[in-house]
């Protein structure tokens, strides 16, 4: 079996888990995933003859590469002190981090069960990409977001295309129209009337 893939998104909702991401993955995946457990077991860092298998190991794209998460699990035997060694000495090659690492620095945190990306209406509003990126934050603000508003921001302003910029964007907010604004927004509309 090969390789998995998910969503960046779905790594905000893996909150009891924890692995290792490496970033900027090119190639077969699945070279990848057996090249990794050589270096790790020549390292020392696999123990038991124990390895990372190609099905339980995600592929997600962000920020424009691809990247793998190699999940911990009973089955895999690490010693981790010398996992962090080896992921520090090895940063520079392949980008390694955490995945609580990741989802708090890149992708805004984790979400908690209760906790769901607000409705946003920008279908049809002005396409400027700092106008939609004020309103999306001005929405996740009045969701009790803020945190994630400026962190959805800064990472549209590191984005490298309008369309990455869109992507980020729906990470954060469901994107919506007229047509599926909540009854208080067409409240507001017949209230004031068109201007």
């Amino acid at each position: 079996m090969s390789v998995k893939k998910i969503n960046a998104e779905d790594l905000r909702r893996m909150k009891d888990c924890e692995g290792l991401i490496l970033q900027g993955c090119g190639g077969s995946l699945d070279e990848w995933v057996d090249g990794i457990n050589k270096m790790l077991t020549k390292s020392d860092v696999l123990l038991d003859g124990t390895k990372f298998k190609a099905e339980n190991c995600l592929k997600f794209e962000s920020e424009g590469r691809t990247n793998l998460l190699f999940p911990f699990s009973e089955d895999v035997k690490l010693n981790m002190g010398k996992l962090a060694m080896w992921r520090l000495q090895t940063h520079s090659e392949f980008g390694g981090k955490w995945l609580s690492d990741y989802v708090d620095n890149q992708l805004g945190g984790f979400i908690s069960e209760g906790k769901q990306k607000p409705d946003c209406k920008l279908i049809g509003e002005d396409g400027n990409i700092f106008n939609i990126m004020g309103i999306a934050s001005r929405t996740l603000r009045q969701n009790g977001m803020a945190q994630e508003a400026v962190k959805m921001r800064e990472r549209i302003r590191g984005s490298g295309s309008y369309d990455e910029a869109l992507c980020i964007i729906g990470e954060y907010v469901n994107i919506t129209s007229d047509d599926e604004s909540s009854d208080e927004d067409m409240d507001y509309s017949m209230e004031f009337g068109e201007m």
